[in-house]
């Protein structure tokens, strides 16, 4: 026989004349049609269309699957392992033949492959989503849930470990060891994909969750590696070595890829999408990352992931490599290594009762262990009953880095195929658990409901102010600015402005959201701001150290525009965000704009707003303080109790410390005896009473009380005071039963401003004073 000659199937080689022979396997691979005699035999027995109808019937029946689910709102994961189940050996495998005809053992190694490679670039995917500075952006809460849930597991499984020589046979050992190792497991990317199946990714809760999982993740990632050297057979120098080459592969990534992946944002115009040779580039990168993790010993997809980390999140170049490989990645071949577990076993085949039994012991356990380690620091925190379940839910999930990693055992004998049922079944019933947890808890409403404080009033004297300026219009940026003059900028308290110029999207474009600060090309599509954004940017340069500046364009339809505006302060944890009020009036008071589409605007973020809210009613009274720096601003807070009239206050006492601005706040009182919330009273004294104590002595403040009888006294008093003053400050809610405001609240026309701030906006009002509507960041955190 010579080498290389293929054999009968079913026959052995036979050895003739005492030579080593090489045997391959005769399998045909490409199906050579139906209309040739060879193409008689079923398209099955050919490897090519073979592959080809496993990869559609799995994604055909997942896909089903999912539909059917819809309802409940399950991940896809879920689907994704039962398409495995049907097709394997637990369902359709027991059809005479079946298992042996559509998946044959030697196509296991066809499908392996596939998923491997999807499984690459998910982790790489994972990566790209990943914003490191998530970290440094992260309040107590993330750091005390992520640290405490970390400890606490770490606590337990160190008990447990040294506990199981005592409690299994030594041959079961490495097996329980693996899973607790997995199921103690927050994997970034698992967390990041149920949140963005769930649409809540955008969401506090779902960046408390992130902020969290990111934390515990880059911990337990040192450790994990450590404990698997030492359960390896691995001596100290080869651990060493291969601990050397990963912070290489690290440093040269950071020191390498990322400044090459910062040129290609650079080389790209702003506003368009990256170009295809780049994606190529940073694809082959991918792949070469993966070979070098997986020659040193590393996970193979230690590398991609540690270049999906240096990729910038976010437009050009983050948004462009989601957009192409997305789908084609998280939609059909990285979902492959989750149905293939399923394909791989009979869950109904049991041989080791005894062990089974105290495998699933050890899963409910630590499931429990790891929900608990969350919802107690959680509580600690003080986050509602309700939200800290939530977060624990969603923090215990369960997804594809487990499944991978119990493959992964699975394959090299660490656990065996009762043990891998088990534990694959558990990733099923943990998810199909937490999204019906989520979806009975969660309120969608609460999109952006804060935990921390977003507003002027709990903002720290000696921290940066930190604003966005909503404009529609150069006029709009103009207001702004003069706004922004008047906040009193310092060195010790300086003003970092997010300036979003919102257009409205024209034609077939795909909307965009353009950062003017990543020195991209200039484009057609952000050529339009580009008066706008200059007048932002010349503050910025003419007041450094006090004023900085960062420019943003949202080309949208207007229906959406709330969403980039209240996603774009809560990541620029913003303490107020300003809007341009939807009328505009000429110099010499006549109404010359009224925009429905604005004002529709205005009233969503007002409901949704993770900050404080401002809306900005210019009548073109407020002079500007860099051409006239000699000019007093006359500034007046009229106060008459809340939330609203407090943050109102707070902003007004920022201006004051300003020699260029005249403060007059002016509390007005009820000659009636009112009911009162009595903690209401309370704040708004102990407001008032810091407000007498930090600014008595300063001759540009002042504070007077007027006695009011009811709302006919108080529109005259407004009328008095529009015309002293250039700015009016006052807050949007106040009691509907209050005296003060009762006929007022009866007539008022735009209710997003209140009834102060709509009879002042109201188009026959003819002073020529500015207003600025305030409402105070909501809390609708209930436990």
């Amino acid at each position: 026989m010579q080498v290389g000659q293929s054999i009968p199937h079913g026959e052995l080689p036979r050895e003739t004349d005492g030579q080593q022979h090489e045997c391959v396997l005769n399998e045909p691979i490409h199906y050579p049609g139906i209309w040739t005699p060879e193409g008689a035999h079923d398209f099955l027995h050919h490897a090519l269309p073979r592959l080809e109808f496993q990869l559609s019937a799995i994604f055909l029946i997942t896909q089903f699957l999912h539909f059917l689910f819809r309802p409940f709102k399950f991940q896809r994961l879920v689907s994704e392992i039962l398409a495995g189940v049907i097709l394997g050996p637990s369902c359709m495998g027991k059809i005479s033949k079946f298992s042996e005809i559509v998946f044959p053992a030697e196509d296991e190694m066809f499908l392996d492959i596939l998923s491997k490679v999807g499984y690459v670039f998910f982790m790489f995917l994972a990566g790209v989503h990943m914003d490191i500075s998530t970290i440094t952006r992260s309040g107590k809460k993330a750091w005390t849930i992520g640290l405490v849930s970390v400890a606490i597991t770490m606590i337990v499984v160190t008990g447990f470990n040294s506990a199981l020589y005592k409690i299994l046979h030594q041959y079961h050992v490495p097996a329980a060891k693996a899973i607790v190792g997995i199921q103690t497991l927050t994997p970034f990317a698992v967390v990041a994909s149920l949140l963005i199946d769930l649409k809540i990714i955008n969401s506090e809760i779902g960046r408390l969750a992130l902020a969290c999982t990111l934390i515990s993740d880059l911990i337990t990632s040192p450790f994990t590696a450590w404990m698997r050297f030492a359960y390896a057979d691995m001596d100290k120098f080869m651990s060493a070595k291969t601990t050397i080459i990963s912070i290489i592969i690290i440093l040269a990534a950071i020191l390498v890829l990322r400044p090459l992946f910062m040129w290609i944002i650079k080389q790209t115009p702003e506003g368009q999408a990256v170009r295809g040779f780049y994606i190529v580039l940073v694809s082959l990168s991918v792949l070469l990352s993966a070979v070098v993790s997986d020659s040193i010993g590393l996970q193979y997809h230690f590398g991609p992931f540690i270049v999906g980390l240096t990729v910038p999140s976010g437009p050009p170049l983050g948004s462009t490599l989601a957009e192409k490989l997305e789908t084609l990645i998280s939609g059909l071949f990285a979902p492959l290594i989750i149905s293939t577990c399923g394909l791989k076993f009979d869950i109904l085949k049991v041989y080791d009762a005894g062990f089974l039994r105290i495998v699933w012991i050890i899963i409910f356990v630590f499931s429990v262990v790891k929900f608990i380690s969350v919802i107690l620091p959680a509580l600690m925190c003080k986050l509602p009953m309700r939200d800290a379940t939530v977060l624990s839910a969603i923090m215990s999930s369960q997804g594809i880095v487990e499944l991978a990693l119990c493959q992964n055992y699975f394959m090299n004998q660490t656990i065996d195929r009762e043990t891998f049922a088990s534990v694959t079944s558990s990733v099923l019933l943990v998810d199909i658990v937490t999204s019906l947890t989520i979806r009975l808890l969660y309120d969608d409403s609460r999109k952006y409901t804060g935990y921390q404080k977003r507003d002027i009033q709990h903002l720290a004297s000696n921290s940066e102010f930190r604003i966005l300026l909503c404009t529609h219009r150069q006029d709009d940026a103009l207001a702004a600015i003069k706004l922004l003059h008047m906040s009193n900028p310092t060195r010790g308290s300086p003003i970092g402005v997010c300036a979003l110029h919102l257009e409205k999207l024209v034609g077939k474009a795909a909307p965009v959201l353009i950062n003017h600060e990543l020195g991209q090309k200039s484009s057609s599509v952000g050529f339009r701001s580009t008066k706008v954004i200059d007048i932002f940017r010349f503050q910025g340069d003419l007041h450094p150290g006090f004023i900085s500046v960062q420019c943003f364009t949202s080309v949208s339809l207007p229906q959406f525009m709330q969403e980039d505006i209240c996603s774009l302060a809560f990541d620029k944890v913003t303490s107020i965000l300003i809007l341009p009020f939807h009328r505009k009036w000429n110099h010499q008071g006549r109404l010359i704009h009224d925009s429905k589409v604005t004002r529709t605007i205005n009233c969503s973020v007002l409901d949704m707003a993770p900050c404080s809210v401002g809306i900005l009613i210019d009548r073109k009274k407020m002079s500007n303080p860099s051409c006239v720096p000699s000019v007093l601003h006359r500034v007046a807070v009229l106060f008459l109790g809340g939330n609203d009239d407090r943050e109102a206050l707070a902003y007004g006492l920022r201006m004051a410390k300003s020699p260029g601005v005249h403060l007059s706040v002016v509390r007005l009182i009820s000659r009636e005896d009112v009911v009162e919330d009595e903690w209401e009273k309370v704040l708004d004294a102990e407001s008032l009473r810091e407000f007498k104590l930090r600014f008595s002595r300063q001759d540009n403040v002042a504070f007077k009380e007027e006695m009011v009888n009811d709302e006919s006294d108080t529109a005259l008093l407004v009328h008095q005071v529009a015309e002293v003053f250039d700015l009016i400050m006052v807050g949007r809610r106040h009691r509907e039963d209050s005296p003060l405001l009762s006929g007022l609240i009866r007539w008022t026309e735009l209710p997003e401003l209140g009834p102060l701030g709509d009879m002042l906006a109201a188009a026959d009002f003819q002073k020529p004073v500015s207003v600025l509507v305030v409402q105070q960041q909501m809390n609708k955190i209930k436990g």
